[in-house]
């Protein structure tokens, strides 16, 4: 069976501060379900966030131009969102761009944990979700991106974008669908309760 890697992408307080308090409460609550679920089949978890120098210097040309400073690092807006249940045990990876692949260690990472298929968690569905669903395609992982996880403020280009990926590039799947999917039956894996 193909082993699973989770990966979280973005959900930090300067995005999610933006948001409808309540879209972005479910979106943690969902994300959370998955948190759950991957470690208690001993399964990695990624959390992937932005982060850019006060500068700007390693940030978009957009951001530079217009001195755009968001995702800065060392403040409160490049955090993580304190709701979401990150374990100090669970890989972190730094981008600057909107794929997670780009320059980044996240490809040797997920060799290293002899990941097949990725489900996708995060913000925003038309930009770094779909960017992380299509440079994992081109690597030949499989890509699930889970329904009530992932989110945009755009509505319009977030349902192109799902429209253009599902089938295609990735599967669009509930979070009842992916947990049970990682059914101990169904992925060979025993729940960390078990394995001590």
């Amino acid at each position: 069976m193909t082993k699973r890697c989770l990966i979280i992408i973005d959900l930090i307080n300067d995005y999610l501060d933006r948001w409808d308090a309540d879209k972005a409460a479910r979106l943690i609550l969902n994300t959370n379900t998955l948190v759950t679920a991957f470690r208690k089949w001993r399964l990695p978890v990624v959390w992937v966030r932005q982060e850019f120098r006060p500068d700007l210097s390693d940030a978009f040309s957009e951001m530079r131009d217009n001195n755009i400073k968001i995702a800065i690092e060392g403040t409160r807006g490049a955090e993580l969102h304190a709701g979401l249940e990150w374990a100090s045990s669970d890989a972190t990876i730094i981008k600057k761009r909107y794929s997670a692949f780009f320059r980044t260690e996240l490809e040797g990472l997920l060799t290293g944990f002899g990941a097949g298929e990725l489900v996708l968690c995060g913000v925003n569905t038309h930009a770094c979700i779909r960017m992380a669903a299509i440079d994992a395609y081109q690597r030949d992982f499989r890509v699930i991106l889970a329904e009530e996880c992932i989110g945009s403020y755009d509505e319009e280009h977030a349902r192109v974008s799902l429209d253009y990926m599902n089938g295609k590039i990735a599967k669009v799947a509930t979070v009842a669908e992916i947990v049970e999917d990682l059914d101990p039956m169904r992925s060979g894996c025993r729940p960390a309760s078990e394995t001590g």
